[in-house]
């Protein structure tokens, strides 16, 4: 007997969820693709020890001359600090040793302020990448050389290792217990150059190693 056939299905058409569907689609493939992330500043330190010590010094000379001024203008006399502070500035010539020792000592607390207001300080942070310029995230240097320092220790043929976190550059020497030192410092190279992408640090610093054979 011959089967007969079923009739076609007819072809669905589309649905609204569909065609929205589709269209998101459409959106997602046309997107640009990311850009790389962008790099994190170092956070700026609050100063706090050398704002306190500059507004207490500042506090205590300001009250002292206010306060005399008032027992001036109160009919009593200057005090005699105030006074002989007075004569001493007018009497010493300007190459006077005394000038120019707090002369120098003044211009270095200036430069030392102008440095502290320029700089951000916290040298002890790395800052990392982030894909929001608004976040900031960083990582204490002591853990970076940590890491650092266990990856180095990974390496076969290293028996001991220092890592030591600079600005722009990171120093580690290592001691070979065995194998051929130029393979391991080859090795060596290899496992912290990875560590260093691991760890997203935003200025990724170059690296300066040195290997020794071990010294029984």
């Amino acid at each position: 007997m011959e089967r007969e056939q079923d009739p076609p299905a007819e072809k669905a058409q589309p649905t609204e969820t569909d065609e929205a569907t589709s269209r998101t689609v459409g959106l997602l493939d046309e997107q640009p693709q990311a850009g790389p992330r962008s790099a994190a500043r170092r956070p700026w330190s609050a100063r706090r020890i050398p704002a306190a010590v500059i507004g207490l010094i500042i506090a205590v000379a300001a009250g002292a001359l206010l306060f005399d001024v008032v027992r001036v203008r109160a009919g009593q006399a200057a005090a005699g600090w105030r006074r002989r502070l007075a004569d001493e500035l007018a009497s010493r010539p300007l190459d006077d040793p005394a000038m120019q020792i707090g002369a120098a000592l003044i211009a270095v607390l200036g430069l030392w302020l102008i440095i502290l207001a320029l700089t951000p300080g916290l040298r002890r942070q790395l800052p990392l990448e982030t894909p929001d310029a608004s976040m900031h995230p960083v990582l204490d240097r002591g853990a970076a050389e940590l890491k650092l320092r266990d990856a180095a220790m990974r390496v076969p043929g290293v028996s001991a290792a220092k890592v030591r976190f600079f600005q722009h550059r990171v120093q580690v020497r290592a001691n070979v217990r065995f194998r051929d030192p130029v393979d391991v410092k080859a090795d060596l190279l290899a496992a912290l150059r990875e560590a260093l992408d691991r760890l997203a640090l935003a200025r990724p610093p170059s690296l300066d190693v040195r290997v020794r054979p071990h010294r029984k």
